[in-house]
């Protein structure tokens, strides 16, 4: 379409764009601090208490938060996944405005291994001086189950995610010339006119505040059962 019949459009709402960067910035600190070890692992616990607030977030915020960052507007049915992948969208469908059918499949995984990633950290135990706040209500085997996936498979698998991720973000870039990161950066996207916005006002940042303190109350919770 010319470039004089689009318009921005809000896509990504605020608490969606800070959700997105700050959980790139702890998946960075805890592989790092990880790799450190010693006392850097002191962050890593520090990062995924954050991550875990963040995820518990965004499981919210995909029910109440703006149109585009709502799961409602990314499951896909396989019928049309597949008209995607063949070219043949619909008038008002909209599958190319926040995440296609294609890139849901990349956000519900990273989002579902970062949860597993999360829950084994959390009865995790290292049998030198580090252990997650809720090992002690699981059994020592089951604790070290989660310990080995978290160190190997869980951490590999999140890492592979993230490298299609970023490929995925160049191929759009290089082969297109589609700028996906730019959105997640500013909000808005140029769009046809007539193309739906997501709910960005003052409402829907106080309740994205309050929604984060409530679920980092909760984080806070499972810190003080180890």
């Amino acid at each position: 379409m010319p470039e004089h019949l689009r318009q921005p459009v809000r896509v990504w709402d605020l608490p969606t764009r800070a959700f997105h960067w700050t959980l790139a910035l702890c998946l960075v600190t805890s592989v790092v601090t990880a790799k450190i070890g010693g006392g850097a692992m002191d962050w890593h616990f520090r990062a995924g208490y954050v991550m875990l607030t963040l995820l518990a977030f965004r499981l919210v915020w995909g029910l109440v938060g703006g149109r585009w960052s709502r799961f409602a507007s990314f499951i896909y049915a396989p019928a049309t996944v597949l008209r995607y992948l063949r070219g043949q969208t619909r008038p008002g469908e909209h599958l190319d405005v926040g995440h296609n059918p294609l890139g849901s499949f990349s956000v519900f995984g990273l989002l579902a291994i970062l949860a597993v990633q999360v829950a084994t950290g959390l009865v995790a135990d290292d049998e030198i001086a580090y252990s997650g706040p809720l090992n002690g209500l699981v059994e020592t085997a089951t604790a070290a189950l989660a310990t080995s996936w978290h160190k190997t498979w869980g951490q590999w698998i999140i890492l592979g995610l993230v490298g299609l991720h970023v490929a995925a973000i160049l191929y759009y870039l290089l082969a297109k010339g589609v700028n996906l990161v730019r959105p997640m950066l500013q909000g808005d996207k140029a769009l046809p006119a007539g193309t739906p916005h997501s709910a960005d006002g003052m409402a829907q940042r106080v309740l994205a505040v309050v929604v984060v303190m409530l679920c980092a109350a909760g984080a806070y919770w499972v810190t003080l059962q180890g």
